[in-house]
């Protein structure tokens, strides 16, 4: 009797043990997933208070205009996929806890050519890129800044893998706009790329 008491007082710890095991992960799996986004919506909010007053009198970029890692860059807009989010300089693991990221070494809209590549992240942090893959040709995205609107037309989507994205950046002689995030959802073993053309400035609007 007693051997037996010793199993199931054994059997029960183990139980309990398991059950522990899983709540913890599930939490942590819920504050990855949803939590995080608490961080990153107070930043947006703060950063979105900074930046969005200047849209209303744009001014003419000053020459060789820098910004700080984590600064507020500018506003993107995808309204086929509701995406309204400030976006950072740098694409630092704390800056993209922000919002999405412009690639410092990438060109900025308002230099008149070249790539604006920006990251943002598909499932924690607010997911920002979460539903990028629903974007199609043609749809519009716009870049706004303190110096005017920027809109580009999507021209492709594509998949490339994880080690090998770093070639979606590009230097290109036309003003252009790339947009990177991990893929498929809840993972990070590829990552989608959408690229986009210029088609208006701010002095088109």
């Amino acid at each position: 009797m007693r051997e037996r008491s010793r199993i199931r007082a054994a059997v029960r710890a183990f139980g309990f043990g398991c059950l522990m095991t899983a709540a913890g992960l599930g939490g942590y799996v819920g504050w990855l997933l949803w939590g995080t986004g608490l961080e990153t919506a107070r930043a947006q909010e703060e950063l979105g208070d900074e930046l969005r007053p200047l849209f209303e009198h744009p001014t003419p970029p000053r020459a060789n205009e820098r910004y700080l890692a984590g600064e507020a860059y500018a506003a993107i807009v995808i309204p086929s996929i509701d995406i309204d989010f400030i976006v950072v300089e740098g694409t630092d693991y704390v800056s993209l806890k922000k919002g999405p990221g412009h690639y410092p070494d990438s060109a900025d809209p308002w230099d008149g050519t070249g790539q604006v590549a920006i990251a943002g992240h598909r499932t924690t942090y607010l997911h920002p890129f979460l539903n990028l893959d629903r974007v199609s040709v043609g749809d519009r995205i716009d870049l706004i800044t303190k110096h005017g609107t920027y809109r580009y037309e999507v021209d492709r989507l594509y998949v490339l893998p994880e080690a090998g994205s770093g070639a979606a950046i590009v230097d290109t002689k036309r003003p252009t706009l790339v947009l990177t995030t991990c893929h498929p959802k809840y993972s990070s073993r590829e990552r989608l790329i959408v690229t986009a053309t210029l088609v208006r400035g701010p002095k088109d609007f």
